[in-house]
């Protein structure tokens, strides 16, 4: 058996996207490789902001589960958490230290059981790394801190926490625990700099994965298009992900009216989240005969459904660029999909896909770039583009390449 490795955790599997999807991929690619892991979580909620089934008449209760996993072994504690049906700022934060209070009791329970040799946590909730830091203290473990999304500076920045005074104490706690972890990452050039700029040290590259077998480019996009009740002459634009506030989805419902004399452009919002019924709404009263929303697609068919897209939407308003590396984009380089990207000259985001040539890129908050760059995507020739995505996605995003480089730095 290799070395015990514990993650605290607010989100894990199943949930089938964001932290939680990379969470338990992470964690079952360390126990199929002989890793002897331990996970502290929730109930699984994330994207439908419920907790989801099977677990609902379990959700007010700890609860534990043994996994079989490969070589290794996987022990999952589930804790109870307070989730807001309709998430604001203080609602969230409300629910992150509900899970950081229970987690404490389950870690406190867990302290002089077995000693872990690893514990990593999981940004956000930043504050997760007081619970690994006092592991550390107790038990002498390695801390493993990474970094999905700087919380901190997207609340303020989103308006999410308008007080300076606690914006400034919450960046000092934060400071206190990058300077206690062994091991720092995160998962882009752009947030790797801020990190290190404040922190005072080195934070390693530990990006988002994505499985290049699974998902792989088709060919026959007239056939899927009409297998999901479209034309094989319709143009699909696609946005699939989290509906949320950062992600600005606002403009796109205002760019499907500015194409509405385009019978062929059929705009696609596939996912779900606090903000859907707000866009349906507006859609509403802007009378869009030609935008559809779509429930999350199950995984087996996921693949072709991303290839039917002749264009996938990475929207974000502007401060985001640099603050989350959207997580939807490594799946859509994997079936080499022109992804229209909205991030601002000088990101890390705009650095990184221009560099490699791998989507076309407009202002954030721009409208009229944002209309402008889906006719591009559409009807310019976009071959070397899909080429590109593709072959960055098999070159630098494939799990087993990502997890090795991970296993060979902290474990």
């Amino acid at each position: 058996m290799g070395k015990r490795i514990l993650l605290i955790g607010g989100n894990f599997s199943p949930e089938p996207t964001g932290i939680g999807k990379y969470n338990g991929e992470m964690i079952s690619w360390l126990a199929d490789n002989g890793y002897d892991c331990t996970v502290i979580t929730t109930y699984p909620y994330y994207p439908q902001w419920q907790v989801q089934s099977p677990y609902e008449r379990s959700k007010n209760w700890f609860k534990k589960e043994v996994l079989p996993q490969g070589k290794g072994k996987l022990t999952v504690y589930r804790c109870p958490q307070y989730v807001p049906a309709e998430p604001s700022g203080k609602k969230r934060m409300l629910q992150d230290f509900s899970f950081a209070a229970a987690a404490f009791v389950k870690v406190m329970q867990l302290v002089w059981k077995k000693k872990y040799d690893i514990v990593i946590t999981v940004a956000p909730p930043f504050h997760l790394g007081l619970l690994a830091v006092l592991y550390k203290k107790l038990r002498g473990a390695s801390f493993v801190y990474h970094v999905q999304d700087l919380q901190i500076e997207a609340a303020r920045d989103l308006q999410m926490i308008r007080s300076p005074r606690l914006i400034n104490a919450l960046l000092k706690l934060e400071k206190m625990i990058l300077r206690q972890a062994d091991h720092v990452s995160s998962i882009a050039d752009g947030m790797i700099r801020k990190i290190s700029d404040k922190a005072g040290r080195e934070v390693f590259y530990f990006p988002n994965w994505v499985d290049v077998t699974q998902f792989h480019p088709l060919t026959d996009k007239a056939i899927l298009k009409q297998s999901f009740g479209f034309l094989p002459t319709d143009k699909i634009i696609l946005y699939s992900g989290a509906i949320g506030e950062k992600q600005g989805l606002e403009a796109l419902l205002h760019a499907a009216a500015s194409w509405q004399h385009r019978e062929e452009m059929k705009f696609l919002i596939c996912g779900s989240g606090p903000y859907k019924a707000k866009l349906e709404q507006v859609a509403s009263q802007l009378q869009l005969k030609n935008t559809i929303f779509f429930p999350l697609q199950p995984l087996a068919q996921f693949n072709n459904f991303l290839n039917m897209a002749d264009v996938h939407l990475v929207i974000q308003k502007s401060h985001a660029s640099d603050l989350v590396m959207p997580s939807k984009l490594t799946t859509i380089l994997a079936v080499g999909g022109i992804a229209l990207i909205t991030a601002n000259e000088g990101t890390g985001l705009h650095e990184l896909v221009s560099r490699h040539q791998m989507g076309i890129l407009v202002d954030a908050e721009n409208q009229e770039a944002l209309q402008t760059g889906i006719g591009r995507a559409v009807w310019e020739n976009t071959a070397d583009i899909a080429r590109n995505a593709r072959e960055f996605a098999a070159s630098h995003l494939s799990i087993s390449g990502v997890m090795t480089r991970f296993k060979e730095q902290v474990a």
